[in-house]
């Protein structure tokens, strides 16, 4: 996609709120108009070249009610503005995060957590300041239009040896944006460097302190830092360059008219109110002159923010960005609908064949494994650690991209695994639950309605009950970032609650009771077990509280199914599992 067409697409979003707020501010622009022409009748009716009937305080009433009247309309500007530039801005942010959350989690984002929120917040505010820009551009060449008409008239020789010079200066210095152009591109990606190591060092606080590491991170950060001041240093030096060029054109044009009107008003050609006009108008092309030297500037910039939008959609087309989606930004009283499965779509039989997947990097993974999970039973995968167990599931409900295979949901092709594996169908949670600095309620309902009595029933199946009674604010506990506040077993158990309350056909749980005691864990399953009704449970786990619950067992090693069945019949049959189920007891 061009920068142009990325530019008429972001219009074309909400065209009435651009068509209004281009209007409003051409208005804007041509009103200086009329106050120009009362300041030409102004000054040539102090010095008696002409009559004005309204008087002198007259005209000054006229200016002051012209200057009002702008300063209204310049107020409904910003309201326009505003209104279609934050929109604008929201939606390229809703669409790069809707397709971020799309894809599977192994290649959500192609860079670090610091580098994705400068594209969030920089390329996209960049973006917005183009399109904003396009619409002063318009109205400051109507304006320009407009005065150079009636400068012309006045005096055409004078009007071409004022402007010439000044259009050649500001395009000389235009040329110049090529290298700021560079100089923006390469700021932004120290930038992003630099919030990725900030957000990278927050996030392994532990490991640094272990490791001794904490002068290397501290240097390499200083290291980045300083790469960022030189970038930024020299984005800014050329930046400021350009705007000095541009704003003292004015005094150059200025000094100009000085020279060429002395000799003009000597000779009765030109009158003092002639030369205020001009002072007048001179001001504001030259103004349209500088904002339009910005304007290309600022589109220069946005091929740039377009290049790193589109490398964080991974391949994905360029127009992803500018799909036209409901923002919802008036308030929704209603309450939010849960999705419902018809009695056809309720799991009967999961059919999973040849599924294949090998991790870009080493080449490991799970090769052709076949699957097949049944109404109600509970299925656990088990194996060595490294054996593809998570890889397995994730690849299943489409976390990982899959290289091969197919998935059915009672014998209809799962198409796309990561947007329909999620509830009433799915319900998952990951070996390391991704808890928010909120209160334990919201972590887990994470804004789902709490009907007919679901949270206590979660809550009690995941064991968790007990622990709340102990919480001062029991549910409205803060449990902190990444639920710093839990201890491991309650974090577990808090995803798994999590999970619970969304009454799903089919429960995914990867490693779920690697941090509880052995009371807690048996109680856990007993509960699952007993209290999950019809639905299926795939269970990641090599706990003998698990294997035990289990109607059939999965053995998986090096990537593929080693052996399966019940427990019994691998104690009996398998060397392997007789090794790890001895081995726990051990």
């Amino acid at each position: 996609m061009s920068t142009f067409t990325y530019m008429w697409r972001l219009i074309r979003y909400r065209p009435g709120w651009y068509m209004t707020n281009a209007i409003v501010w051409t208005v804007i622009y041509l009103m200086p108009i009329f106050p120009g022409l009362i300041t030409k009748a102004f000054f040539d009716s102090l010095t008696m070249d002409s009559a004005v009937e309204v008087g002198t305080w007259g005209l000054v009433a006229l200016l002051l009610g012209a200057a009002l009247a702008r300063s209204g309309v310049v107020l409904i500007g910003f309201i326009t503005d505003v209104n279609f530039r934050f929109r604008m801005g929201m939606l390229l942010r809703r669409n790069v995060l809707e397709h971020i959350l799309k894809e599977p989690g192994a290649k959500a984002i192609p860079c670090s957590p610091g580098e994705a929120i400068s594209h969030f917040r920089d390329d996209v505010d960049q973006s917005e300041e183009a399109v904003s820009w396009s619409v002063d551009v318009f109205g400051m060449t109507c304006f320009a239009a407009v005065s150079c008409f009636i400068l012309i008239r006045i005096d055409a020789q004078m009007t071409l040896l004022v402007f010439l010079p000044l259009v050649i200066v500001v395009v000389a210095a235009q040329l110049a944006t090529t290298r700021l152009q560079k100089y923006r591109e390469d700021s932004r990606e120290s930038t992003a460097k630099v919030t990725g190591a900030i957000s990278e060092m927050f996030g392994s606080v532990q490991a640094i302190q272990v490791a001794g590491a904490e002068k290397r991170v501290i240097a390499r950060f200083r290291e980045l830092n300083d790469n960022r001041r030189k970038t930024m240093l020299k984005d800014k030096l050329m930046t400021e360059a350009l705007d000095s060029i541009f704003s003292n054109s004015v005094n150059l044009g200025t000094g100009l008219i000085l020279l060429l009107a002395g000799h003009k008003m000597r000779g009765g050609e030109f009158t003092v109110g002639d030369f205020s006009l001009f002072v007048y108008y001179l001001t504001f092309v030259t103004q349209f002159i500088s904002n339009f030297g910005k304007f290309l500037t600022y589109f220069k910039q946005m091929a740039v923010a377009l290049m790193r939008l589109t490398g964080i959609l991974q391949g994905a087309p360029a127009k992803v960005l500018t799909e036209a989606n409901a923002l919802h930004l008036s308030e929704d009283k209603a309450e939010a609908q849960e999705p419902e499965l018809g009695e056809a779509e309720r799991l009967e039989r999961l059919t999973v064949k040849g599924l294949t997947y090998h991790y870009p990097e080493t080449g490991r993974g799970i090769e052709s494994i076949d699957l097949e999970l049944r109404r109600g039973t509970f299925t656990v995968v088990t194996g060595p650690i490294g054996s593809g167990k998570t890889t397995l599931v994730r690849a299943l409900l489409g976390l990982l991209p899959q290289d091969g295979g197919e998935v059915r949901w009672n014998g209809r092709l799962v198409g796309d695994p990561g947007s329909f594996f999620v509830p009433p169908r799915s319900a998952y949670t990951a070996q390391v639950p991704r808890l928010y600095s909120d209160t334990l309620r919201e972590n887990i309902l994470l804004g789902h309605p709490d009907k007919e009595g679901r949270l206590d029933r979660a809550l009690h199946t995941a064991v968790l009950d007990e622990d709340i009674a102990h919480f001062q604010q029991g549910l409205d506990t803060v449990i902190g970032p990444r639920g710093v506040k839990l201890s491991g077993g309650q974090a577990q158990r808090t995803a798994a609650a999590r999970m619970l309350v969304r009454d799903s056909e089919l429960y995914v749980f990867d490693d779920l009771s690697s941090a509880l005691d052995v009371e807690t864990e048996q109680k856990l399953w007993a509960r699952l077990f007993r209290e999950r009704g019809d639905a299926t449970c795939l269970v990641v786990s090599h706990r003998k509280a698990a294997l035990a619950q289990a109607d059939r067992i999965v053995l998986m090693k090096d990537g593929k199914i080693e052996a399966e069945g019940t427990a019994e019949a691998l104690l009996a049959g398998s060397e392997a599992f007789r090794r790890l189920w001895h081995g726990e007891e051990g």
